[in-house]
């Protein structure tokens, strides 16, 4: 009999099955007001929006793109030298504060909440700093009262979510006189998903079946089902010397209600990185070895938690890397470059990075991988995987190459 699996285990395979498979997906930066959230989002996208120091200074969502850190494209752009170099992007929305009744329309909460669901993962940020001169809209610093108050309101929407899906479904057997009823793998998933809710505990830490997480998916979008990367906004003290009284507190809270990654970082510190003109000075001055912008973090963690993954393609034109959907086919890796692409599929001929890094020799060729036997040709059911170097041959409309 096979090992039982851990709760970590099974909550990481469950959001890997939760949502939407696509390859533009979106992460929402969510927090209670005047916690860090615009000015985060400032950073990591080269914006400009505002970011003033009053609740609600956000009302509309902002949104825009970051480029995704990776030092393997980082190695195929300096190897080729090519013109043209694009980076795999992040897709980042700045979504308004939420308060304490938000699911009951408080602080304009429905409409934030409504935002928050079109988002398909979330940078949960959480103020962890003292600073008088920058409004806490609960007047103190409590982290872990603020963290229950947002995962409170989201449950709360997921619950009338919830019971509008079973009204639907309900609605829609009266209808049909008769002819069909409400499955048992609905009813017995929909009380489970209750009883979880009305205890604030998130979708996606239960444990769920294959047809019960594809009725989910179906059915209704639910937001304690996304992903989600806590920031911890530490002051920029907190952060050079790594300790803050609330860290040990955090990371307990989340284990035990629903789990999640948890990345301590700092917009004062951020700022003024961000701001230096000698970055290396900037970082020699905080005095301490080994201290770096936590952005690329955030970033990359943001992506690969909505199971987004990266190939690349290179060449004397352009290096770019493609983002994915994991587990994508070959044919749909090749709809990513153009549509036609995977309906005119023929083959790809794929190399790994690590592979080609190791046998290239330094030349921006595939000579070298190829004569190793580290160079394979993959037919339409080839599934990608993140870091494949790929050529792809495609047909025409009239059956040719």
């Amino acid at each position: 009999m096979p090992p039982k699996k851990s709760e970590k285990s099974r909550e990481e395979e469950n959001v890997a099955k939760f949502g939407r498979v696509k390859n533009n997906l979106r992460m929402g930066v969510v927090g209670l007001p005047n916690v860090g959230k615009s000015s985060l989002f400032n950073l990591l996208t080269n914006q400009n929006v505002d970011a003033a120091n009053f609740p609600f200074c956000t009302i509309d969502p902002n949104e825009a793109r970051c480029a995704v850190p990776d030092a393997r494209y980082d190695y195929l752009c300096d190897l080729w030298k090519s013109p043209s170099l694009v980076p795999a992007y992040l897709m980042v929305t700045d979504i308004a504060g939420l308060i304490k009744g938000a699911s009951e329309g408080a602080g304009l909460g429905n409409a934030f909440l409504s935002h928050i669901q079109a988002v398909d993962g979330i940078f949960h940020c959480v103020r962890i700093f003292e600073d008088n001169d920058v409004i806490h809209v609960d007047d103190s610093i409590d982290p872990i009262r603020d963290l229950e108050t947002i995962q409170g309101e989201l449950c709360k929407k997921d619950l009338a979510i919830l019971k509008q899906a079973v009204a639907a479904e309900e609605l829609a057997v009266k209808r049909s006189g008769g002819k069909f009823k409400l499955s048992p793998t609905f009813i017995g998933m929909t009380t489970k998903m209750q009883e979880l809710l009305e205890k604030n505990i998130p979708v996606r830490s239960g444990e769920w079946s294959t047809p019960e997480i594809e009725l989910i998916n179906e059915k209704m979008s639910l937001i304690t089902t996304k992903p989600i990367v806590y920031l911890a906004n530490m002051s920029k003290a907190d952060f050079i010397r790594k300790k803050n009284k609330w860290l040990a507190k955090i990371h307990a809270w989340i284990q035990s209600h629903g789990g999640g990654v948890l990345i301590p970082f700092s917009v004062e510190f951020e700022q003024g990185y961000d701001q230096a003109e000698d970055k290396e000075a900037f970082l020699k001055d905080c005095g301490v070895e080994g201290i770096a912008s936590a952005l690329p973090k955030i970033i990359t963690t943001g992506y690969s938690q909505l199971n987004l993954v990266n190939f690349f393609t290179a060449g004397e034109k352009e290096v770019r890397a493609w983002t994915v959907y994991g587990g994508a086919s070959a044919p749909e890796a090749a709809s990513v470059i153009h549509s036609d692409f995977g309906k005119l599929f023929i083959k790809a001929e794929v190399a790994s990075y690590a592979d080609f890094k190791e046998h290239c020799g330094g030349q921006k060729s595939m000579a070298n991988v190829k004569a190793a036997g580290k160079y394979r040709v993959e037919g339409k059911t080839y599934v990608v995987k993140d870091g494949d170097i790929i050529y792809f041959q495609i047909g025409t409309a009239g059956g040719k190459k």
